[in-house]
């Protein structure tokens, strides 16, 4: 095999997420893309040469050509200036095992596993799995601003954790330190994003409160609920769209943190129009209709669709499934007498198909 003659552990998530699930009696099987490995002792040529892809030419992480798992040299970091690039990365094949954990952020991601499956851990991270602790493993933790999302991201992600007291005396200092606002839009979304997807995705807004995270990238959560957090929808659209804001509050969070279109369209349009689907078959036609074009639901339903997955009951989401969407075919293929529609030009014939697919409305609504 290609890695056979090189010393390579297993690093991070994959090791923690086995020894969580091992202490609740359940099996995590990693998949390719959920797993990392470090590889000591080697340089990139050895790697170039066995056939794996560099992810960038200035750091030291490889694709393996069959796998595409990553393979990264062990290695250290020292800070040199501001942002996530601001780092002097030094990959000689004379970085140990132990230099690399130590770069790391959290004890429970400080722990590689061996190819004989023993576990090394210099930092007590199985012992802080054991004590559902987030600890930093050094000082250096206050390196990387973005480690402040990441702790509370976690938070969120491991049920049952608890940030350590001294972990979070650094992240209070970072945060009022404006550390924060040096990150890129992208990496705080990213972040945002797992934390939404997350099983307790109100501990990722208690933990940055606790520490003043919010201030900079999401003032908008200040006050939100989190009581009202969706929890029971695995889709970050969703869960973004379900946030508990106002529109100018989601309009002004997801400008800062340049969120795809699509999610803050998504949450624009539940809280135009999720209440009055709600209401089905209880509908005004007109101030259905009104909802239909501004939907463009009768090119395309799939905005519409989506609202209607937002629902919290799948009854009232099946039986609009049954009877609204087939409506919209109807009431598109509703046209105009020919003779009527001779006399007709521009708004004025707008507005009397309008007329008749709103009395269309109005009469199926009435027999359901």
């Amino acid at each position: 095999m290609l890695t056979d003659d090189l010393d390579i552990y297993l690093v991070g998530g994959a090791v923690r997420d086995r020894l969580i699930a091992e202490r609740a009696g359940q099996r995590a099987d990693a998949s390719p893309s959920d797993r990392d490995w470090v590889v000591v002792g080697a340089a990139a040529q050895q790697l170039l040469d066995r056939g794996f892809a560099q992810i960038g030419k200035d750091f030291p992480v490889f694709l393996h050509p069959d796998t595409k798992e990553e393979y990264a040299l062990a290695r250290t970091e020292r800070k040199r200036g501001a942002g996530h690039t601001g780092f002097d990365v030094d990959a000689n094949p004379g970085v140990t095992l132990s230099e690399d954990l130590s770069r790391r952020d959290l004890t429970i991601n400080a722990i590689a596993q061996g190819a004989d499956g023993q576990l090394i851990d210099p930092h007590g991270g199985e012992a802080d799995i054991a004590a559902g602790c987030l600890r930093h493993v050094s000082d250096a933790f206050v390196e990387d601003p973005l480690r402040v999302f990441r702790v509370a991201r976690f938070a969120a992600q491991l049920p049952g954790f608890e940030v350590a007291p001294e972990t979070q005396v650094l992240l209070r200092n970072m945060c009022d330190g404006r550390e924060l606002l040096t990150l890129s839009a992208e990496r705080v979304w990213q972040e945002f994003v797992k934390a939404l997807v997350a099983p307790q995705p109100h501990r990722f807004f208690e933990v940055l409160r606790s520490c003043h995270g919010l201030s900079d990238w999401l003032p908008e959560c200040q006050t939100m609920p989190l009581d009202q957090l969706a929890r029971h929808r695995p889709e970050p659209l969703e869960r973004f769209a379900l946030l508990p804001l106002s529109t100018h509050d989601v309009q002004a969070l997801a400008g800062r943190l340049l969120a795809p279109k699509a999610f803050v369209q998504a949450a624009v349009d539940r809280m135009s129009y999720l209440s009055l689907l709600s209401d089905w078959p209880q509908v005004d036609g007109v101030a259905l209709f009104q909802a239909v074009e501004q939907l463009k639901a009768l090119h395309d339903s799939r905005r519409l669709v989506l609202i209607m997955q937002l629902m919290d009951s799948p009854t009232l989401r099946h039986r609009l499934e049954r009877e609204l969407l087939p409506l919209l075919a109807e009431l598109k293929n509703l046209a105009l007498p020919a003779d009527r529609a001779a006399t007709l030009k521009g708004a004025a014939f707008g507005e009397a198909l309008t007329e008749i697919r709103v009395q269309y409305l109005n009469e199926r609504l009435a027999a359901l």
